[in-house]
């Protein structure tokens, strides 16, 4: 089957949630069935990251978008009716591709990545046509509305109503519908939600997997990143509420924020005094030493939507995790077997001294873990489900 792929974002590198869902979908979609990458980006692609793409896909087209004209686009939408972060990715000249693309390769099926590339292909209605919704983002922009403060909190509503307004009348565009939750499905309440089929994230398990080190370095790991606003808000959360209770009865414990272009806020956490309590690296090639070289990651998520790819490449490195009841909803891991879940300071503080005093405990969680992603993660598994979905009998 000849399937045409719309990002976007160039699905490399893998520093963002999206970018990681679309390549291990389009790598194991490339299997059995021709890709066509059309992907928008808002820097040049370079050689580098085509090369990353080309094994799977016969043809990749890319379409750059300035920041300044998807900020006029802003601009202009503010009286309109779309959500702003659809706007943010319109481009005529996309369109224009996109539709010669559609008409000189005729696909047998077009996949949507996120709700931000739907306005480009909802018109077309003689080729079947799969949403990947991913998340829920109306509720992601809820909860932050809940947490800002004026004029974020204003935009974050306005924009709150577009969204689940228009994740709800996008549907009925679409053939085929996939998010990556029960929770992101169940906000999307208007549509009839058992046909938008759950296709979580998984793991690469080739890729992530054990290593013994000779001593950690690290007592606890953040992972992910740090420009997105849930990791921003989750790492403030740490520093603020959780740490000063554990410097009690582990005055020298270590923190490291590993990800991606930190925000000012996070690169201020950094220890400035001597004590290295708290490191923040940045951009990191490879993210696994992080987690070979860190007793627990933890991960006690304000605002989640989706499901976190930082807590199953953790628990498929047999690193021991603290997490969130609302990161834990995507995941579904039962607490004390294969993470420890909780809500507040105290109680995550509790969980961290109980499994930094106890390396028999640790270890007990990450061999749990390491099963329970390999039973129910695995990216293989994964996309041989959804491929039954998009291949006609």
């Amino acid at each position: 089957m000849k399937i045409l792929y719309l990002t976007s974002r160039f699905p490399y590198p893998l520093e963002k949630g999206d970018k990681l869902r679309a390549y291990e979908f389009i790598k194991h979609l490339s299997k059995n069935h021709e890709i066509i990458l059309f992907a928008l980006n808002e820097t040049e692609v370079t050689q580098n990251q085509l090369a990353q793409l080309q094994p799977y896909c016969s043809q990749i087209h890319t379409e750059v978008i300035s920041k300044i004209n998807s900020y006029f686009n802003l601009i202009k939408n503010i009286i309109g009716y779309l959500p702003f972060s659809v706007v943010y990715f319109k481009r005529y000249s996309a369109q224009s591709k996109i539709d010669a693309l559609i008409s000189e390769f005729q696909p047998d099926h077009i996949v949507c990545h996120l709700i931000r590339m739907s306005e480009y292909v909802k018109h077309i209605d003689k080729i079947p046509k799969t949403l990947d919704y991913m998340d829920a983002f109306g509720m992601g922009m809820s909860r932050l509305g809940e947490r800002s403060s004026f004029p974020m909190s204003m935009f974050a509503r306005m924009e709150q109503k577009r969204l689940e307004w228009y994740e709800e009348s996008i549907y009925e565009h679409f053939e085929n519908h996939i998010i990556i939750s029960e929770q992101d499905r169940q906000h999307i309440t208007k549509t009839d939600g058992g046909h938008i089929h759950i296709v979580p994230n998984g793991v690469d398990l080739d890729y992530f997997n054990p290593a013994q080190v000779p001593a950690k370095k690290y007592d606890l790991l953040f992972a992910g990143n740090m420009n997105y606003p849930p990791n921003i808000e989750t790492v403030l959360f740490i520093h603020d509420k959780v740490l000063p209770l554990l410097y009690k009865d582990f005055p020298d414990l270590k923190f490291v924020i590993a990800g991606d272009n930190p925000d000012a806020r996070v690169k201020a956490l950094a220890s400035g005094d001597g004590t290295n309590r708290v490191t923040v690296t940045g951009w990191v090639d490879d993210i696994r030493p992080y987690f070979y070289e860190s007793k627990l990651l933890f991960a006690p998520m304000q605002i989640s939507i989706g499901l976190q790819n930082k807590i199953l490449q953790a628990m498929a490195m047999q690193t021991p995790c603290v997490i969130s009841n609302l990161a834990n909803n995507a995941i579904h891991a039962t607490h004390g077997v294969q993470a420890y879940v909780g809500s507040q300071p105290e109680e995550y503080a509790a969980h961290i001294t109980k499994l930094l005093n106890s390396e028999a405990e640790r270890n007990n969680i990450a061999n749990n873990a390491i099963k329970f992603v390999r039973e129910n993660f695995d990216w293989r598994v994964i996309i041989q489900q959804f491929e039954k979905t998009i291949t006609p009998e």
